[in-house]
């Protein structure tokens, strides 16, 4: 399926989780039905693929590649697919992005290089993303994670990026900071050329929705991503009592997903899927290991608690 020519990053994104088999090989035929399960959800946008939750760190190249081609044959009939850009130097980025336009992605997710945790600045952010932007005509999405990272980009830089890459169309906001959230989403979405904020403040998602972002990019959306897309629809349809009683239902799955350390947070997806009889296994790969069997029992009482598990037969409900 070619991609979505028209497709500007908005809504509802969930990013899936990458299965595994034992042996730490890609699982292609559980990968499919996870693929398929989350996209038969009303309500989305796309679907994201080769980031944070789907291993990319521990992904080759042409792993990264295969993951694409499995899922654009998956669902790429139904919906847009954001590719992620993982990538410590911009000649790789702009390979991967190459890669993904060519493979039919709708959609680039940029993660920023690791060396900006040892500083950077504002041209170096720009060149990074031109040399994307040179290498595809896709949307892009800037990954904005905390400043205290060193790999956040602070509100100048931000802007100039903007200004300077055209292609720049939304940006996943981290930044893990209210005011500076707010500040995001009430400067860039009201720009002369508008850019969408999309929060994937996962563990404070209702209060974060509520200042007025255009969509969300979560991972727990591989879990939750009816109650997610209910909860966005809710708030922008200004029902307050009904986003409540949602956030309700998604607050014991964010407590227990979004713990320290945090790495571990697609490690506690995945076991929930195992619970919920979506996927066959939660193998992860090194560094991550898997999780001990008490907080996958307090994974399983999240689950009873948000209404997705029997607590008396563990079944799913529904």
């Amino acid at each position: 399926m070619a991609r979505r020519h028209d497709y500007r990053p908005h809504g509802v994104i969930p990013a899936v989780l990458l299965p595994f088999h034992d042996d730490l090989s890609i699982d292609e035929a559980s990968f499919r039905s996870h693929l398929a399960d989350v996209a038969a959800t009303p309500g989305l946008s796309a679907l994201t693929i080769n980031a944070h939750s789907t291993e990319v760190a521990s992904c080759s190249f042409d792993e990264q590649r295969r993951v694409l081609d499995v899922a654009l044959d998956a669902v790429g009939d139904r919906m847009p697919l954001v590719n992620g850009i993982w990538a410590d130097g911009s000649l790789q980025a702009a390979e991967i992005a190459r890669m993904a336009t060519a493979g039919g992605a709708s959609a680039l997710l940029v993660f920023p290089p690791a060396p900006f945790t040892l500083g950077q600045s504002a041209d170096m952010v720009v060149e990074h993303f031109k040399r994307i932007a040179d290498a595809s005509d896709l949307p892009i999405i800037a990954f904005q994670y905390p400043l205290a990272t060193g790999q956040g980009y602070p509100r100048d830089t931000l802007t100039r990026l903007i200004a300077e890459v055209p292609s720049v169309a939304a940006i996943k906001d981290w930044c893990a900071n209210v005011q500076q959230h707010e500040m995001h989403v009430r400067l860039l979405q009201s720009a002369a050329r508008p850019v969408n904020v999309l929060t994937t403040h996962s563990a404070w998602l209702l209060s974060s929705l509520v200042l007025g972002c255009n969509g969300l990019l979560s991972g727990s959306g591989s879990v939750i991503p009816d109650l997610q897309a209910q909860l966005f629809e809710a708030v922008r349809a200004n029902d307050l009592a009904r986003a409540r009683a949602l956030n309700d239902r998604i607050h014991p799955l964010a407590s227990v997903f979004y713990a320290e350390p945090w790495v571990d947070m697609h490690n506690r997806m995945k076991e929930a899927l195992v619970l919920l009889g979506r996927l066959p296994r939660a193998a992860v790969r090194p560094p991550l290991v898997k999780i001990g069997a008490a907080e996958i029992d307090r994974i399983r009482a999240a689950l009873v608690r948000a209404g997705l598990l029997d607590g008396t037969t563990g079944r799913p409900v529904g």
